[in-house]
This record gives structure tokens, sequence and C-alpha cells, in this order.
């Protein structure tokens, strides 16, 4: 009987090894992950909507006739265990004229945002408009 409950035990032992290495092979331990489902994901839209929030107050200067960026939504989006979590983010905005109006064209910016959950911290790293639209 022991013997047997041992070799049960080394099966699900090897079980686990095999299970833990395949599912790995599919993401890289620090690699980007593509996040699914973006325009229904809210933790993502609020991420990206803090983005647009965070680069607006950024800007000191803005050209005449210029107003303040416009979340719209966030279209694409990967993440990346670092020290936190990088969210790679490609966001859509508009552009609001310096009396309030909002322009009917819209652009895409590329966005990086990293958070750490456990220290309730989130922080902008990058905000440019997207080489790719």
């Amino acid at each position: 009987m022991a013997a047997a409950a041992a070799t049960l035990t080394m099966i699900l032992m090897a079980a686990c090894v095999v299970y833990s290495t395949a599912s790995s092979r599919s993401r890289m331990v620090g690699g980007k992950t593509e996040i699914r489902n973006v325009r229904t994901n809210e933790e993502v839209q609020e991420l990206g909507r803090f983005a647009v929030e965070e680069f607006n107050r950024s800007v000191k200067v803005r050209k005449e006739g210029e107003g303040e960026l416009r979340f719209v939504e966030v279209v694409e989006a990967q993440q990346q265990v670092v020290a936190g979590i990088k969210y790679y983010m490609k966001i859509w905005v508009t552009q609001t004229k310096n009396d309030g109006a909002e322009s009917e064209d819209h652009a895409m910016v590329e966005s990086v945002v990293l958070v750490k959950p456990w220290l309730s911290y989130k922080h902008l790293l990058h905000f440019a408009p997207s080489s790719s639209q």
C-alpha cells in the first residue's frame, strides 16, 4: 500500500512539473503578454484614462488654439511583469480647443504605465504619438 502511494505521489509530481514547464513556454518571464478584451477591461480602460490625465497635468505650455487631450478608449494593451506590472497601451484621444470645444479628429498615442498594486502606486513612464495608426 505504501509503495502504491509513493508511486502515485511521484506520478502527480511529474505531472505538475510537465504542466508548469509547458505553460511557461507560452510566456517568458519578463516578456510582454497581450491583454485580451481590452475594450471591456475596466482596469485597462482606467489606466488609459490615468495616462491621459497625467499627460495633461505634465504639459506646462500649450500651443495657441490647443487644449487638453480627452481620453476616448484603450484599443490595444500588453502587460509585462517587472518590479510591478508595466502596461503598454495604444489609446485613442481627441484634443479640445482652448474654447472647450472637442475636435472631431482622433489621434492614437502610445503609453506605458507602471503599477505596483501593493504600494497603491501608478506612474506614467511614456506618452507619445503612435508611430502606427
